[in-house]
């Protein structure tokens, strides 16, 4: 796996090419063209990374306060090169509140970010904390943007490399995935991490049926962790959707078989409805291999919702999905549109696709790693890891 992570770490360092690179798996023919929207839009970039002290290529969305600030990160920039944390006040104006130096700090924060009632902010990085290992940190910045950290990822037993954010319980754990160490399999792991800064490993993954290299974030329902794993599960080695049990007791939700009717290589967390089904997507897969959102049932049936064909409609679905009080499902592909650089899109709950937004690269964005988050009036806020008038990624919003 660190050969399969290191290319991650490649990928981060070169995200504006991006398109030609993830979406040559995609030159199936597009099928009709996705519906049009039925509300007129309005699409803003409200802020363009200048990639130096300001930060650049934004691998993450963005989470926003109840006074309208956006916070994130960014992968590269800042004035060591590793990646910064910061706000986007509802005016434009950004300030940085931390700048990684990828030593015990960490460095190339990867994911998002999570917030506590207090303001403060929790994320991790994928690489720098212990000199030894380099393996990533768990941290926390408070809000007035003094960082600390929360534990520093060893490798082995104590898991290394951190790719996707962390969810917080009421209680104020913390809880996470690495994609390498865990155990002698190296596939990765899911923790837990106290208040107090005690990590606990609640299931060291072990590779084939039992899933490995989880990249994806968990989420937490009724005592129960759900998530994805990037590959292991079965013969085609595509990933699964498992549960970690109040007692870390693993199963196996669902195995992806990579066929034309299925997804393959689960990037993004899941998100739930009250009926308990979970909805995802997959970076491949489907019936033009572009990538799929798919559902899962309670009784662990899945049902493909959408298979991205690399056309108009978009391809490689890599972030996770947000939801709307009705059902419609919103989330953003690395490439396909107008320019083959990445769309936004809407998903009803019965499978019918719009396009929102097709980027166009050089003034608003390109290739959005990132998903999107909406807001009480059901306005879209996102980032794109690529393109803008300085060509190191924008934040952007749809009305």
């Amino acid at each position: 796996m660190r050969g399969t992570m290191s290319r991650i770490r490649n990928t981060v360092l070169a995200a504006m090419s991006l398109s030609a690179m993830t979406l040559a798996v995609c030159a199936a023919p597009a099928n009709a063209a996705p519906k049009v929207p039925p509300k007129k839009l309005s699409f803003h970039v409200l802020y363009n990374f200048t990639g130096n002290g300001t930060g650049a290529v934004p691998f993450a969305g963005v989470i926003r306060d109840a006074s309208g600030n956006l916070y994130g990160t960014t992968t590269t920039g800042g004035t060591t090169g590793v990646g910064i944390v910061f706000k986007l006040a509802s005016d434009g104006t950004e300030t940085v509140l931390h700048t990684f130096t990828d030593g015990s700090d960490g460095g190339i924060p990867l994911a998002g970010l999570v917030e506590d009632a207090k303001g403060n902010l929790y994320g991790t990085t994928y690489s720098g904390g212990d000199p030894t290992c380099n393996c990533g940190v768990v941290f926390e910045v408070n809000a007035a943007g003094e960082e600390s950290v929360l534990h520093t990822f060893k490798g082995g037993d104590d898991g290394a490399t951190p790719y996707d954010g962390l969810i917080l319980d009421k209680h104020g754990n913390l809880y996470g995935t690495t994609t390498e160490g865990g155990g002698a399999c190296n596939c990765g792991m899911a923790f837990e991490l106290t208040p107090k800064g005690k990590l606990s490993v609640l299931h060291a993954f072990a590779g084939g049926t039992d899933g490995s290299f989880p990249s994806a974030g968990l989420f937490l329902e009724k005592g129960n962790l759900y998530g994805a794993s990037y590959q292991g599960g079965g013969a085609c080695n595509c990933g699964t959707i498992f549960k970690i049990d109040s007692t870390g007791n693993e199963s196996i939700l669902y195995v992806f078989t990579g066929n034309g009717s299925d997804g393959a290589y689960p990037q993004a967390s899941l998100i739930a409805d009250k009926q308990g089904n979970f909805y995802g997507t997959t970076k491949f897969g489907g019936t033009a291999n572009g990538g799929t959102v798919y559902k899962l049932a309670p009784d662990n049936t899945e049902t493909i919702l959408h298979s991205f064909t690399g056309g108009s409609d978009g391809a490689s679905a890599y972030a996770g999905l947000v939801a709307d009080k009705k059902g419609n499902l919103y989330g953003t592909t690395l490439g396909g549109g107008a320019a083959d650089v990445g769309v936004v899109f809407k998903l009803t709950p019965q499978g019918a696709e719009s396009v929102l937004y097709s980027f166009k690269d050089t003034k608003d964005g390109a290739n959005p790693y990132g998903g999107v988050i909406l807001d009480k009036k059901d306005d879209l806020y996102g980032t794109a890891s690529a393109g803008g008038l300085n060509g190191y990624g924008t934040v952007f919003e749809i009305r």
